[in-house]
């Protein structure tokens, strides 16, 4: 496969950006390679600069849950346009976006629209704080919630991925106030609150961890999460960016029966455009300025283009008889058939999938938290992607990141993938 092209422009992006890259996993270092420069996209494929087209299980990282360039979202986006890119002032569509979250997730009463999913966590923290007048926050090693100074210890994603520690530029004083659990160990839970009675504003949880591949919460665990937080006078924040909308309408909330305080959201909430929100409980989103205290604002918040492109696609989602049960038809296809093929080949390995959500682990060990994530034979995942990218499929480029099917992959598709990861394993493994 000739990818010169992309290697030029990678050595040319080097010269002007940290690493070459706009956002750190993209660098491809953990799989030994250059970054792919992606030209055009459709459907379930993707082509770069050099002529090569692959089936995606990137998505953008999650938001093409229709596959790359659906019509109907891009002529909603080219008429908007029309109009005007950018107001600074409110728009109709604001509302309307709002109204449809609020179909889709109960639990959400009131929303405020922001840029980025990091946008929403770090004002979601600041909201906590500021309803529950303390300080303190416990989220679980392996969650990412974004690039807030708050939450990059033991973040999982892309820090792991570059083999870094916590984040240089984080101060002492931000970091004593965050508490890290272990995800699915209510026992470390409770140690945390217990050394820390009446300190803590909120736990963060990532309900299906999507950053230290896709690793699902044990239901037990959460409901003892849930209730904890409300005999503590903890807020619960589910931070669904990765699985809001694409586990089902009302995100891992619904498929759980968790009900949170306080959601974040992002990616599919914007349709491929950038976008992010944070809602729940009408007394605690009533703190939020210009109707209580606590300050937050963004000139491009509620974008016209974000807005409609996120409009658009939940209203895509809301028409399509049995959108989900689809979606999991397809994922539960593609995983079992890549785990048969290693079963054949007779390889450790663990398959965890929730919904579209899906991770191949190189361990023998149930992957059920970050250390044991973190046994994962990362030098055979490297191997792995090259060999699968050599015969056009296009995966996450870290052990630690969660593939995702849209309903636009194709039975063709998850056929040729499967058939593709047997063939890469054969090859890998010298199995004849």
């Amino acid at each position: 496969m000739n990818t010169e092209k992309s290697s030029t422009l990678f050595a040319e992006a080097q010269k002007h950006i940290p690493g070459g890259v706009n956002s750190p996993v993209r660098a491809f270092k953990s799989v030994g390679r250059d970054p792919l420069y992606i030209k055009s996209a459709k459907g379930s494929r993707i082509s770069d600069v050099d002529g090569n087209e692959f089936i995606d299980y990137i998505g953008s990282w999650g938001p093409m849950i229709l596959g790359h360039a659906d019509e109907r979202v891009i002529e909603a986006i080219r008429e908007t346009a029309l109009s005007g890119t950018s107001f600074g002032a409110s728009n109709e569509r604001e509302i309307e976006l709002a109204i449809l979250i609020k179909k889709f997730v109960p639990s959400i009463e009131i929303v405020r629209m922001v840029n980025s999913g990091t946008e929403a966590t770090m004002s979601a923290m600041r909201l906590a704080r500021g309803f529950t007048g303390r300080d303190k926050i416990i989220k679980f090693e392996g969650c990412y919630h974004g690039h807030g100074d708050a939450f990059l210890s033991k973040a999982g994603s892309g820090v792991v991925t570059l083999g870094l520690p916590d984040s240089p530029g984080v101060t002492k004083s931000t970091a004593k106030d965050t508490l890290n659990a272990k995800y699915n160990d209510i026992e470390s839970v409770y140690e945390l609150i217990e050394q820390n009675k009446t300190e803590i504003a909120a736990v963060f949880i990532e309900p299906v961890g999507g950053n230290m591949g896709c690793v699902p919460a044990e239901k037990e665990f959460l409901g003892k999460l849930r209730d904890v937080c409300t005999s503590e006078n903890i807020l619960l924040i589910f931070d669904e960016v990765m699985t809001g909308f694409r586990l089902a309408k009302g995100g891992a909330q619904e498929v759980y029966n968790i009900t949170p305080d306080l959601t974040t959201f992002g990616k599919i909430i914007g349709g491929g455009l950038p976008v992010g929100a944070y809602g729940g409980r009408e007394e605690i989103m009533r703190l939020i300025a210009p109707s209580g205290p606590v300050y937050q604002a963004g000139t491009l918040s509620g974008n016209p283009l974000a807005m409609t492109a996120g409009l658009e696609t939940l209203k895509i989602i809301d028409e399509t008889p049995g959108f989900y049960r689809q979606l999991e038809e397809k994922s539960a296809y593609l995983a079992n058939g890549i785990a048969d093929g290693l079963k054949e080949l007779n390889l450790n390995y663990t398959s965890n999938r929730s919904g579209s959500m899906y991770t191949l682990f190189f361990t023998g060990k149930k992957v059920v938290d970050f250390d044991t994530a973190k046994t994962s034979d990362t030098q055979m995942f490297a191997d792995y992607f090259g060999a699968m990218l050599e015969r056009g499929i296009y995966l996450p480029p870290s052990q630690y990141e969660a593939c995702f099917v849209s309903i636009a992959h194709s039975k063709e598709d998850l056929d040729k993938t499967v058939s593709a990861s047997f063939e890469a394993l054969k090859q890998l493994t010298g199995a004849n």
